[in-house]
C-alpha cells in the first residue's frame, strides 16, 4: 500500500511536471529559470533537486511523458491493424499528426535538441519510438510485403526521413501543409520498398 509520504512525492512530482509543461510549452527553455518554475509550483528548489537534480532533469523528465505518450497513441492507432502496409500508413499518420501539435512541437522538436543537446535529444528519441519503428519494419518484412533488406538497415533509414521531416514540421510556419506534403512523401518512400499483397484468390 502506497504510503502518505510516496503519496506527498508522487504529488510534487506531478505538480513540478504539470508546471514545466505548461511553461516549456510557451516559452525557449532558456528563458524559464529554476526559480521561476518552483515559484509557479508554488514548491521550494529543494524539492526541484531532489526529484529531479534541476531545471534540466525537469525538461527531460517532460520530454521524456511526451514521447511515452506519442509511443502509446502510436501504438493505439495500430494495434487493430493487421496489414502491414495499413500499420505502417497509420504509424506514419499518427506520428504526423502528433508533430504538428503546439506541446510536442514546441517542447520535443524545437527546444529538445537545445537543451538536451542533439547526441542525447536523438538517444531518448530514439529510445522511445525507434523500436516501434523496428517492430512495424520487421511485421512487414515477415509477411513478405517489402523488399528484404536488412531489418535494422530499413527501421534506421525511415526512422532518419521521420526525423528529419518532424523537424521541417517544426521549423515552418505551415505546420498543417508541412504534414500533409511530409505524408505524401512517406507514402512514396514505402512505394519504393513495398511488395503488393497477393491477391486473395491466387
Amino acid at each position: 500500500m502506497e504510503t502518505l509520504r510516496e503519496k506527498y512525492a508522487e504529488n510534487t512530482r506531478r505538480i513540478l511536471l504539470d508546471t514545466a509543461r505548461r511553461l516549456f510549452s510557451e516559452r525557449e527553455y532558456a528563458s524559464v529559470s529554476a526559480e521561476e518554475l518552483v515559484r509557479t509550483a508554488g514548491l521550494t528548489r529543494g524539492a526541484l533537486y531532489h526529484h529531479f537534480n534541476g531545471k534540466l532533469g525537469l525538461f527531460e523528465a517532460v520530454f521524456e511523458d511526451l514521447e511515452r505518450q506519442a509511443t502509446q497513441r502510436i501504438t493505439a492507432a495500430i494495434d487493430p491493424v493487421s496489414d502491414p502496409r495499413e500499420r505502417a500508413d497509420h504509424a506514419v499518420d499518427e506520428f504526423l499528426d502528433i508533430c504538428r501539435e503546439p506541446t510536442y512541437r514546441h517542447i520535443v522538436l524545437q527546444q529538445g535538441p537545445i537543451a538536451l543537446g542533439w547526441q542525447q535529444w536523438r538517444a531518448l528519441d530514439q529510445r522511445h519510438l525507434g523500436g516501434l519503428v523496428l517492430d512495424i519494419v520487421q511485421t512487414a518484412l515477415d509477411a513478405g510485403r517489402i523488399r528484404p533488406h536488412p531489418a535494422e538497415l530499413i527501421a534506421r533509414a525511415f526512422y532518419g526521413a521521420l526525423t528529419e521531416l518532424s523537424l521541417a514540421i517544426a521549423e515552418t510556419d505551415n505546420p498543417d501543409q508541412a504534414r500533409t506534403q511530409a505524408a505524401g512523401l512517406v507514402r512514396d518512400l514505402v512505394d519504393g520498398l513495398a511488395i503488393d499483397a497477393p491477391s486473395p484468390s491466387a
